[in-house]
């Protein structure tokens, strides 16, 4: 863990900004006695676990005041994560104020409705002293897409969250210059927003098109040190959430978040939704139990491109999609990042060799991507 000495003080440092006597939360994950691992991924799951334990103590050697809390993995990435989690995050009195009239459980459930969401965050907001300065999501699953992660950063925290991260990656994506890396972000993303529609190929198969029409696309640069941020570790992508009921056309996938197909995948996509999916892989299995559980989990959630130039592994979303020049497409929830599907389901595929054109209002059309060449 010496080795990584180096790396934690990068991330605290650099990426978190964090100054002394702020208040640190780092979170893991624990594999569940019922989940299916591949040795492989075990290795990996099991090492994040302690890489998570040892930035924690780096973070209290360091600045002071912080907390490390691991806990049974959750279901699945948009899941909200347990009510231990949120004591750390959000202190004692906050989870009890939550918890009145069954406001906290129904959160946990994302089955909010009415002024449940504007009461959370006066709530939160009256208390934001309270709130950890600095949260770093070292669990397997992603919480990115959560009320938790959502009214952390409404109090101020500054959130980073590094799902299915492999520690290898300190020496890798996140060895990337972090202020060029945020120069190119910005300029693709105000290039995204000169659009209304947009239009992606690739060689595998895939046609999509959708609208992005009142939608804003946002840069994930790493430089989380503003109040309220929040972003992926290792970072680099511009964002947006198409527009619901729009997306048209096919999805071919030739990657699960963490491994290669054994041959590829199509996803039928109409008015925004996944109607069908065809290929023999087993992942099909799985993305159709995550349907059955939930229409909304169809729903095309994200379009996101990458612009790490030192992101290069295909077998795991979380680096793949920041990979200089690929599109990720998600499906399930949006709604922290501007769309209105909110589930507890969250997952992203990494498209290779992507053309993607953007459409401004006058029909003007902006090649950004062709086959997998950045052009901004």
């Amino acid at each position: 863990m010496e080795r990584l000495h180096g790396a934690f003080a990068s991330l605290f440092r650099v990426n978190m900004g964090v100054r002394p006597g702020e208040r640190i939360v780092v979170f893991s994950d624990v594999i569940r006695s019922d989940e299916a691992v591949a040795p492989a991924d075990r290795d990996r799951r099991q090492r994040l676990l302690e890489t998570a334990g040892a930035a924690a103590e780096f973070a209290q050697l360091h600045f002071g005041a912080t907390s490390f809390v691991a806990f049974p993995a959750t279901a699945a990435s948009g899941v909200e994560p347990p009510v231990q989690l949120w004591q750390a995050v959000f202190g004692g009195e906050i989870v009890r104020q939550l918890a009145g009239d069954a406001l906290l459980e129904r959160i946990l459930t994302k089955k909010t409705f009415g002024n449940d969401l504007d009461l959370a965050k006066t709530i939160v907001s009256r208390h934001q002293g309270d709130v950890a300065r600095v949260v770093v999501a070292m669990a397997n699953n992603s919480t990115s897409h959560t009320r938790f992660r959502w009214l952390a950063n409404v109090a101020g925290a500054r959130f980073a969250s590094l799902p299915h991260f492999d520690p290898a990656m300190f020496f890798t994506s996140m060895a990337v210059n972090w202020q060029a890396l945020a120069e190119l972000t910005a300029r693709l993303a105000a290039t995204v927003n000169r659009g209304v529609s947009m239009r992606l190929s690739t060689p595998a198969g895939t046609m999509l098109t959708f609208s992005i029409e009142g939608r804003r696309a946002e840069g994930d640069d790493g430089l989380l040190t503003a109040a309220g941020s929040f972003g992926n570790l290792p970072a680099g992508e511009v964002y947006l959430a198409p527009l619901e009921g729009t997306a048209e056309g096919v999805m071919v996938i030739e990657y699960a978040p963490t491994r290669k197909l054994a041959s590829p995948l199509s996803l039928t996509i109409r008015r925004g939704e996944v109607v069908a999916v065809s290929g023999d892989d087993p992942h099909r299995l799985w993305l159709e139990s995550k349907f059955a559980e939930s229409a909304r989990n169809r729903n095309i959630a994200e379009l996101g491109i990458g612009t790490n130039d030192r992101a290069t592994r295909p077998d795991n979303v979380l680096e793949a999609e920041k990979i200089l020049g690929t599109v990720h497409v998600a499906l399930g929830d949006n709604s922290g990042f501007g769309g209105v599907v909110s589930t507890p389901f969250h997952e992203d595929y990494v498209l290779y060799r992507p053309t993607l054109v953007v459409v401004a209002r006058d029909g003007e059309e902006s090649l950004i991507l062709d086959d997998g060449r950045l052009l901004v």
